[in-house]
């Protein structure tokens, strides 16, 4: 009986053989094949087809139209570059510079880069990218006129709305009287008509102004002012994946050197991280003039 069995099993067990292997066979296939499914479902949803990016058209050199009104400048380029290293494609469009992140939390776009500052304050409301620039705060005003950051005492100051500049006034010259903008445009206009004695303003965009026909009667009032705000991001709304996206593009840009020429195409300096800070961050405001006085036209 006991030969009977396992005569018997041992016939069911060399049945069953074939059967199990090819269903391992069949069942490793499927595995494999799982991993391959996945990667291309990952890939499918790596980047959206399409990216809106909004911007503010008037604050040169980061962004701002030319003559035919086509968006142009530093950020412009940057965003190109970045776009072309995901593979994506972008929308670039102009947005007031107040509605900025109203619109990106409605939804109305996927991204702002306007020379906008890393705050705390907008943190609680946004997230950024890694930093892709630096730059401080400068006090403008007429040439051979006695204005100073030490006194500005009830004299009508031009400052942006709702920038790192107009936020530093307010904080720390309360007692002046302020007078906000919407655009930095209309911020000049005031100080060339004389309607206000300064302008307080980030320090790129305000040496930039200095070098045009309007400018020219004017220059910066003392030292540069540094905050702990002076580092720039792109803007994403809260939890948005795109943030890493863009954070590994800058990245890529920075070690192939599409970033320094970018940058240094606009500011007359090879602008890695450190670079660019120590650029940014210079005692001597006429430096960074001549340096960008130097830089290629564009």
């Amino acid at each position: 009986m006991t030969i009977s069995m396992t005569s018997s099993m041992s016939k069911k067990a060399l049945w069953l053989a074939p059967l199990s292997a090819a269903m391992l066979m069949l069942a490793g296939c499927n595995n494999s094949s799982a991993p391959a499914e996945n990667a291309e479902a990952d890939t499918a949803t790596e980047a959206p087809l399409n990216i809106k990016i909004a911007t503010e058209s008037s604050y040169k050199p980061f962004s701002y139209t030319d003559a035919d009104g086509k968006l142009i400048g530093y950020e412009i380029e940057l965003v190109d570059a970045l776009c072309a290293q995901m593979k994506a494609e972008c929308e670039v469009i102009s947005q007031d510079w107040d509605g900025l992140i109203p619109g990106l939390n409605a939804q109305k776009f996927d991204a702002a880069i306007a020379g906008m500052s890393i705050t705390p304050e907008r943190k609680e409301v946004v997230d950024f990218s890694d930093p892709y620039f630096h730059s401080g705060i400068i006090l403008i005003g007429k040439k051979g006129d006695d204005l100073s950051v030490e006194s500005l005492t009830g004299l009508p100051i031009a400052s942006q709305r709702s920038t790192v500049a107009s936020q530093y006034l307010q904080d720390e010259h309360a007692d002046a009287d302020i007078k906000l903008y919407d655009t930095q445009d209309n911020a000049y206009l005031d100080l060339t008509s004389g309607r206000v004695r300064g302008m307080m303003s980030d320090k790129v965009t305000g040496i930039d102004w200095l070098k045009t026909d309007a400018g020219k009667g004017y220059e910066v009032k003392g030292e540069e002012i540094s905050t702990n705000d002076d580092a720039m991001g792109i803007a994403f709304r809260k939890g948005d994946p795109l943030v890493a996206k863009f954070n590994a593009a800058l990245a890529e840009l920075k070690d192939n050197g599409t970033y320094d020429q970018i940058t240094g195409s606009y500011f007359g300096t090879s602008s890695t991280a450190a670079a660019q800070k120590a650029v940014a961050t210079t005692d001597s405001v006429e430096e960074v003039m001549v340096a960008e006085e130097e830089a290629p036209a564009n």
